[in-house]
């Protein structure tokens, strides 16, 4: 039975939507699917596959094994109820009504492209009129004395350079914005570039950063599969050169992206690897590996200096997305990193 639609207040307090931004909560809550169950019947039922994140907004609902054994009763309201039931795929446990409940159900495909897309790009805040730059060599040899091209097989660097397209731009122009699908991964030539988010109360973007000669961007979009989430335009005339996202995936991601299977990672962490959790902090207090640490994607870049740059790290999250743009920065830094392959969902056992 369908539902009323339920109180944007009530779906303001559930994890993890509460960490979204106005914009894509806004856009979220329009997909957001209702329902009413009655008592007796079930939300849904071990083993399903429905990919959605369910949570109760009215009633009772309990939780069940494969046995039928009670394992838990969750009451709308409570502190439970903020999270989502049960949320692994395929479903571990069974939720039973217990008194006629309302549910919301929220395409978790959709909630985890969105929480990918806030919690990256956060670029390091320069000043904007500082005019100061590196002369000491063309972008060229800049980029190749990053970390993460040490790493890079050197006819992958050898195609990359043949293949990237130079691309001329006037002072003003935007190059890429936030919001369209990712395509093209860019290598300022020459020239700078300004870095603007928009928000609600200022849509013609706040200004994070300048972007120099060497520079690039446009990575963490191709990543994540996700939308760009800024606006990057010139700050000067100037060239950049891009590369496809094909491109990109298969000279550059592919080299520096490496995946371990659950067995493979707690035999790492045995000889001394670090589990590294980049969900939320509500979502990890939710429930986690033992001895994983969390720090937020959206905090990686401020708190990387915290790392060991000797140890080797293993970089997860529920569906494997974000972990995938937290592996990249590491990389991209010159950590031993490794992305927990298909996330916590295929390695956790029901919680």
């Amino acid at each position: 039975m369908i539902a009323a639609p339920v109180d944007k207040q009530v779906l303001r307090k559930l994890v993890p939507l509460n960490a979204l931004n106005p914009e894509h909560f806004s856009e979220l809550i329009g997909k957001v699917k209702t329902d009413t169950v009655t008592k007796g019947r079930y939300a849904f039922k071990k083993g399903d596959q429905d990919k959605a994140s369910v949570y109760i907004i009215e009633g009772v609902v309990e939780l069940l094994n494969e046995a039928g054994d009670v394992l838990k009763q969750i009451k709308a309201g409570e502190d439970d109820a903020i999270h989502p039931l049960a949320p692994l795929q395929p479903r571990q446990l069974s939720a039973r009504v217990v008194e006629d409940a309302t549910f919301a159900r929220v395409d978790s495909d959709l909630l985890d492209l969105m929480l990918t897309w806030d919690q990256t790009g956060s670029y390091d805040v320069v000043e904007l009129d500082d005019e100061s730059e590196d002369e000491s060599g063309d972008w060229m040899t800049k980029l190749l004395q990053t970390k993460a091209f040490h790493r890079i097989p050197p006819a992958n660097l050898q195609t990359m350079f043949m293949t990237m397209e130079a691309v001329s731009y006037k002072n003003g122009d935007a190059v890429i914005k936030q919001g369209e699908e990712g395509d093209y991964f860019y290598i300022i030539s020459s020239g700078k570039c300004q870095v603007v988010r928009e928000t609600p109360n200022k849509p013609e973007g706040v200004p994070l950063a300048t972007l120099n000669e060497g520079d690039s961007f446009g990575e963490e979009a191709l990543i994540s599969d996700s939308k760009r989430n800024a606006t990057i335009r010139m700050a000067t005339d100037g060239t950049l050169m891009r590369l496809s996202k094909e491109d990109f995936n298969t000279l550059l991601k592919e080299p520096l992206m490496k995946t371990v299977s659950f067995e493979q990672a707690k035999e790492m962490v045995a000889k001394g690897a670090q589990l590294l959790d980049v969900r939320l902090p509500n979502e990890f207090e939710k429930w986690n590996i033992k001895g994983s640490i969390n720090l937020p994607l959206y905090f990686l870049r401020n708190k990387i200096d915290t790392l060991e740059e000797s140890r080797q790290y293993i970089v997860a999250c529920d569906t494997g997305r974000r972990s995938s743009s937290a592996g990249y920065i590491l990389s991209e830094r010159g950590f031993d990193a490794y992305i927990l392959e298909g996330g916590l969902q295929q390695a956790m056992p029901q919680a």
